[in-house]
Parts: structure tokens; sequence; C-alpha cells
């Protein structure tokens, strides 16, 4: 574990915990405790959020800048991919971007990140710029919130899309 100070984040001067030191750099933990306060209810647990996170901005007057992100989930005796990638398809077709291989458009790219399945990851590219993911959660990771059964997730930068 890396002490607080070296993480790369934005950190809040005077917190009023110890939880809320740094700003949120993803929507993605907050979503997982909500699952993990729910997983008792009747599934499978579709869940989103839309909020901003921050990140660093050296160019920003603050030396940060909030960005509008949407993190969508389903949990679920089947990981639910497909509901994920179907979401990602009605948002797409709801802000007339085409699903297109020539750069005009969005499209998948197959990606590796260790907080996700090997295999079962793939970058949002749309316009020719990443603006999110869409996977299913690595079960180290779904073993942290304890949470047993799979998680796929949607997580998308807003902006572009806007």
């Amino acid at each position: 574990m890396h002490p607080i100070e070296e993480v790369p984040a934005v950190h809040i001067g005077n917190p009023k915990t110890l939880e809320f030191q740094v700003a949120r750099t993803t929507l993605l933990p907050g979503i997982l405790k909500t699952v993990a306060s729910n997983r008792n209810v009747a599934l499978p647990l579709k869940l989103f959020e839309i909020s901003d996170i921050v990140v660093r901005d050296e160019a920003a007057e603050v030396g940060a800048k909030n960005l509008r992100r949407l993190c969508a989930v389903h949990y679920g005796k089947r990981p639910g991919f497909e509901i994920m990638h179907g979401l990602l398809d009605r948002l797409m077709q709801l802000r007339e971007i085409p699903c297109t291989k020539d750069g005009s458009g969005y499209c998948l790219e197959a990606s590796e990140d260790p907080t996700y399945f090997p295999g079962r990851c793939a970058s949002v590219v749309a316009k020719g710029q990443k603006i999110g993911t869409l996977a299913v959660l690595h079960p180290d990771v779904l073993k942290n919130f304890e949470l047993n059964l799979p998680c796929a997730v949607l997580d998308l930068a807003m902006e572009p899309l806007l």
C-alpha cells in the first residue's frame, strides 16, 4: 500500500474524515459499494451513476478539473456483458453516433486492465478517442467488495458524447 500523498489523485486540503481526503477519480468503487450493500435483493442488480470525477490538470487554475462520467454495472448469476454492450449501443444510437471502424463513429477495441477479467475487456473508442471501458470485473476486485457473482461494467466519459 502506498502513502496517501503518492496516490495520483487530487488531495483535499482539510477533509472532514479520512475517507474523503482524496477526490474520486472513478465512479466504480462507489457503485460496487452500493452493489455490496444490496446483494441480498433479487438478482440481477442493474445500477448506474452519472457524476463528476476529479483529475489533476496542471493547466487548470486550481490544478484539477471535473469530468462527467457514466458508470453502469450488471451484477448477477451471469456477467451481463451483453446487457452492458446493449446499453452502450443504445446510448450511441440516441447520440446518433454510428458503430463504425473508420473513426467516424464508435467501436470496441480489445484491451487489458488488471481491474478486469483477462480477455473480457474492451476500450470504447469514439471518433478516434478512447472514451471508456466495457468489461467484466476480475474476481479479485469482486472479492475486495465481498461480492461473489460476476459483474459487467460500462464506464464512459460523457463530455465527448454531448
